[in-house]
């Protein structure tokens, strides 16, 4: 990862500039940065090197979207799979391709088959992996025994149709379970939600099927912090508050850019910003489409609302789906199952070791 680049050269794939103390707030946290961007098929972890310097990996996965975090465990919804992965430290330490560099290495071990349902938010639960299916309006849990397996339905849904009907895309969870919900409107006929998609969306009660607020444009990655519930607005580039019993909205911080995906971590929320497409038939009604040509990282102070630094990529990287805080770790490493060296990793609960090459069969 470079912050500079020769002038006049174009910029080698990945690359980024990003605020000088951002490295060193990352070692501060003890944490990496993940996210997911769908455009350009990664998920990428963004760790810091040492105090000045960011380093990313960037690994390739079918059109990923949400990523799911419960302690060892990560999930990732991709294409038409949700994969489920678990982090070894011991692996990680001996990976054979860079011994003694990694501090954690998630490696694929389950795969649930769903199809091409558009899934969105993606939780891990009291009971499960639950997702926003947004093909079919719904949240959903995934398991092995369906594609999945609806849970609740907004109450102006008429069917289960695979239509896309309000544009269901963010959930929030509380005591293992879903608890707040965002669409974009409350159609219940195919792709309803096109017609005035920065005037239309809602933030909805999963508890007690009531809309807690309405009239929010284009609202992304709900999430409860501390009790207070915090949503993106895309299409005016907001963090913003709500409050769940009134519907108030306050605003925390405006971001000149399209947010959505967003991480915690102690008084900071990274929220992902995407470059929008301006003969795009969705993002050309945004006001803000010709100002929002760089994709990346804006860093929020939460208790002031302040900006306390930003990543901006300058090539690869235009659309960011979702953003995670990976807490404890500060250099891990992910495998895609498609590489075949996780084949080689071998965990069990006492112990670990990586196999040779040729004694793969």
């Amino acid at each position: 990862m470079s912050d500079e680049k020769t002038p006049g050269q174009a910029p080698a794939p990945f690359s980024c500039i990003y605020s000088p103390n951002v490295p060193e707030l990352l070692r501060q946290l003890g944490a990496t940065i993940a996210l997911s961007t769908y455009q350009a098929g990664k998920v990428i972890f963004i760790s810091s090197k040492d105090a000045n310097t960011l380093i990313q990996l960037p690994r390739t996965f079918k059109k990923p979207m949400g990523i799911a975090l419960e302690g060892e465990k990560m999930a990732l919804a991709t294409l038409d799979e949700v994969i489920v992965l678990a982090n070894s430290t011991e692996l990680a330490w001996h990976y054979p391709k860079k011994p003694g560099t990694y501090d954690a290495l998630f490696m694929p071990r389950a795969t649930y088959y769903t199809g091409q349902v558009d899934i969105h938010d993606l939780e891990w639960g009291a009971d499960g992996l639950y997702s926003v299916n947004t093909s079919f309006s719904c949240i959903c849990r995934i398991g092995d025994d369906y594609s999945f397996r609806p849970v609740w339905i907004p109450p102006f849904i008429s069917k289960l149709a695979h239509e896309d009907r309000c544009h269901l895309n963010g959930m929030a969870m509380a005591d293992g379970r879903p608890r707040f919900a965002t669409a974009f409107n409350t159609g219940d006929s195919r792709q309803s939600w096109r017609e005035r998609i920065t005037e239309t969306g809602v933030l909805m009660s999963v508890e007690d099927n009531e809309i807690v607020a309405e009239g929010l444009p284009m609202p992304h990655s709900p999430r409860l912090y501390d009790g207070k519930l915090f949503v993106l607005l895309s299409a005016t580039g907001e963090l913003v508050q709500i409050e769940p019993d009134s519907g108030h909205r306050e605003t925390v911080c405006r971001l000149d850019g399209f947010v959505r995906g967003m991480g915690r971590i102690g008084d900071y929320a990274f929220i992902a910003l995407s470059r929008l497409r301006e003969n795009s038939s969705t993002f050309a009604k945004l006001p803000f489409t010709h100002r929002a040509q760089q994709a990346g990282v804006a860093i929020v102070h939460l208790p002031t609302g302040s900006i306390s630094g930003f990543i901006r990529y300058q090539a690869s990287v235009d659309e960011i789906y979702d953003l995670r805080i990976l807490p404890g770790m500060m250099r891990p490493n992910i495998l895609n199952p498609d590489q075949p060296e996780h084949r080689l990793g071998v965990a069990t609960p006492g112990a670990t070791y990586w196999a040779s090459p040729s004694a793969e069969s």
